[in-house]
């Protein structure tokens, strides 16, 4: 219903099609988005990547809406995709592999943002529309940052999606820890984001960078602190709530979805970060051992599933409605190079370079660094990139709209190459790294 008035308010042509005309075009959009996404899988490709270019191709152009408005709703959806992280994020799946899930979830994404944002400081042009090796005429580095802040995070379910194909050719230990990674290398790259805006932007102007680095250090102490407190209250609050009033296994979806709405509302309110807390409180509700013995973190983790499902569905495909395909064309040679980076270099040497601590085989390691698809949080976290490029310091104002746009449009050219080609070569790496005539790759 947000989503519908924001949408009603921002467009005067809009308003004045006959609610019927709008309710049976809704139903018809998302209708199309299942047809879509079954036609996607069939060749390959992630569903998601399906819903995309589906929004793409209707792409309304009468919709006036400001990039403060989409990313309300896009924080809205965040929130529910961190909170279903938290769920999916069960300990005992990965039991005996934990530490090497967390240095890939939180050490790899931060060596990851850092190669790919010095990788497109050097690489990129002022502007954003050209690629320019060197540092004279280089995009902003807070740009660049922010740029690979949104990309450091991956999607299990469309990286699960596509390799549901070849299930039986991937490990199921490979399969739990690409589900881990992804889901707690969301709060990982929305922290490194923050870290990246507390440096860059307009309120640091004139201070030194240690006295920065320090602020920066304090202010996400301070974020990380709150959240993990308020998270892990309500998720006892969560615990008292089903073990006292939950009767039926339905209830739980209303018990869920308050425990995270209120979380993320009340952690905001103190100055904490709403999505450290709402993935500490799913990662507590999954985790924990409830009265009743039909209510554990799978019936938890079903009765959400659709929600997460129409979430994530819900910001590729109101990406691809608003999103001006026209606006692509700058960005589309640093998008491309971008995209080679983080495929080709960052995201392999993010997972290798923790080789000699994991307990895979360099087979099962080579699949998992191929493995980093992006998804939903990326374009979530472009709209932020779009209302916080004009606040970086030494930015001239009349430059700022068009680094904006650009900066965005890399996200999007990035994310779609990345669904695209790795998405439709993952079968095939996993038949070729699973054939029992090649030797084995030992760790």
């Amino acid at each position: 219903m947000e989503l519908y008035s924001t949408l009603l308010a921002s467009s005067p042509a809009l308003a004045e099609v006959p609610l019927e005309v709008q309710l049976f075009f809704i139903g018809a959009v998302y209708l199309g988005t299942l047809i879509i996404s079954r036609f996607s899988i069939r060749l390959g490709i992630p569903a998601v990547l399906g819903v995309l270019l589906l929004g793409l191709l209707i792409n309304i152009q009468v919709l006036d809406i400001r990039p403060e408005e989409v990313e309300r709703l896009q924080t809205f959806a965040l929130a529910l995709l961190l909170f279903y992280a938290g769920l999916k994020t069960d300990l005992k799946a990965i039991r005996g592999f934990l530490e090497y899930g967390l240095m890939l979830a939180i050490g790899g994404v931060a060596i990851s943002t850092l190669l790919l944002g010095g990788a497109i400081y050097w690489l990129t042009s002022e502007s954003g529309t050209t690629i320019t090796p060197g540092f004279s005429n280089a995009i902003p580095l807070g740009a660049a940052l922010l740029v690979a802040a949104c990309l450091g995070s991956t999607d299990a379910g469309a990286t699960l999606g596509v390799l549901r194909q070849v299930k039986r050719h991937v490990p199921l230990r490979v399969q739990h820890l690409l589900e881990f990674e992804s889901s707690v290398n969301d709060p990982s790259a929305l922290i490194l984001f923050s870290i990246a805006l507390s440096l860059f932007t307009v309120g640091s102007e004139g201070q030194a960078l240690p006295e920065l680095l320090i602020q920066a250090i304090s202010q996400l102490l301070q974020k990380l602190g709150s959240g993990l407190l308020v998270g892990i209250g309500f998720g006892y609050i969560a615990k008292l709530m089903i073990d006292r009033f939950v009767v039926d296994r339905e209830q739980l979806l209303i018990v869920s979805m308050s425990i995270a709405f209120m979380d993320y509302g009340c952690t905001q309110l103190l100055g904490g970060s709403g999505f450290v807390a709402v993935y500490v409180t799913g990662v507590f509700m999954t985790n924990l051992t409830y009265q009743r013995a039909e209510i554990n973190h799978e019936s938890i983790q079903e009765v959400l599933l659709p929600f997460n499902t129409m979430t994530e569905i819900s910001i590729f495909l109101i990406f691809g409605l608003l999103v001006d395909p026209s606006n692509l064309l700058p960005a589309l040679p640093v998008g491309v190079a971008v995209a080679a980076v983080l495929m080709l270099i960052a995201r392999p040497l993010s997972v290798l370079c923790f080789q000699k601590a994991s307990p895979f085989n360099w087979r099962d390691s080579l699949l998992i660094a191929w493995c980093g698809l992006r998804g939903a949080v990326p374009l979530a976290l472009s709209f932020s990139v779009i209302r916080v490029i004009p606040q970086l310091r030494g930015l001239p104002s009349e430059a700022a709209p068009l680094l904006a746009q650009n900066c965005q449009s890399i996200v999007f050219i990035t994310v779609i190459l990345n669904l695209c080609l790795q998405g439709l070569s993952l079968p095939t790496l996993c038949r070729w790294l699973s054939d029992p005539a090649k030797p084995e790759l030992s760790s």
